[in-house]
């Protein structure tokens, strides 16, 4: 199967990355020339001139241009729309908007996270009614090119984007501030983002490999009277657990 990739921002740099280090033949159109330029070193690039060249040339499509152009987008390529598959990669444009724009087409959802880059996404997979169950399979061995896929439920959707889509800005957040206190205590800021990123590398490691709880991982580490839940007790009385609450639900509530 021909990829295609319209957009090609953070997101959509990401993606191409992905499919492209694994030999993956892709359609890539950005109207900024200097992003699709990049892209030409790549022999399984077919870098073209317009979001229709795209259509034309692949067999998915991913619309990774901003939500408030979705729309525009598909206007100019939808004369073009026949088997191929066209994938939205955010909430903000769901299944139904999709329908609405390309009426009986082959629709998915694609929501993956900026670690695709690095062949560790996480990407989830909303299939649309027209699709069949070889063309899912297909998409996602595509998709599991640059990292690891779960099927969604369409209802799930929005919740699904809030904590994988979102979560890299969450982490970074959280290294960046943990280095910058490590920093104001004496350590080099390349090895505190060094260690720090290690540190959460692992430990997510340990979440998904030891397959125990996160709460009782964390009472692993935390002995009585002992450094950890010192800091555990700081975090709990500034709100840790409430701010990543209180920022998924702001995404689901806007």
């Amino acid at each position: 199967m021909k990829m295609g990739i319209i957009g090609l921002g953070n997101m959509g740099a990401a993606m191409a990355h992905g499919l492209l280090d694994n030999s993956i033949e892709t359609f890539l159109y950005d109207r900024n020339e200097d992003k699709r330029d990049a892209f030409k070193v790549s022999e399984a690039a077919r870098v073209v001139q317009s979001e229709v060249d795209v259509v034309k040339g692949a067999d998915a499509i991913i619309l990774a241009v901003k939500p408030y152009a979705y729309e525009a987008v598909i206007e100019k390529i939808k004369d073009e729309v026949r088997d191929q598959i066209i994938i939205s990669i955010t909430s903000a444009f769901d299944l139904k908007k999709l329908e609405e724009c390309l009426p009986n087409k082959k629709l998915m959802m694609a929501l993956p996270n900026t670690p695709a880059k690095i062949l560790n996404s996480m990407t989830g997979i909303c299939p649309g009614k027209n699709i069949s169950e070889e063309e899912v399979s297909e998409i996602r061995k595509i998709l599991s090119s640059f990292g690891e896929t779960e099927i969604v439920e369409e209802k799930n959707i929005k919740i699904y984007e809030a904590v994988s889509g979102c979560m890299p800005a969450y982490v970074y957040m959280y290294i960046e501030a943990a280095a910058d206190v490590a920093v104001s205590y004496g350590m080099k800021r390349d090895m505190a983002y060094r260690v720090i990123s290690q540190a959460v590398a692992g430990s997510a490691k340990m979440v998904r490999e030891s397959g125990i709880h996160p709460g009782e991982l964390k009472d692993q580490v935390t002995t009585p009277g002992g450094t950890t839940i010192k800091g555990v007790k700081s975090l709990e009385r500034d709100g840790f657990r409430s701010a990543i609450i209180n920022a998924v639900d702001s995404i689901m509530n806007k």
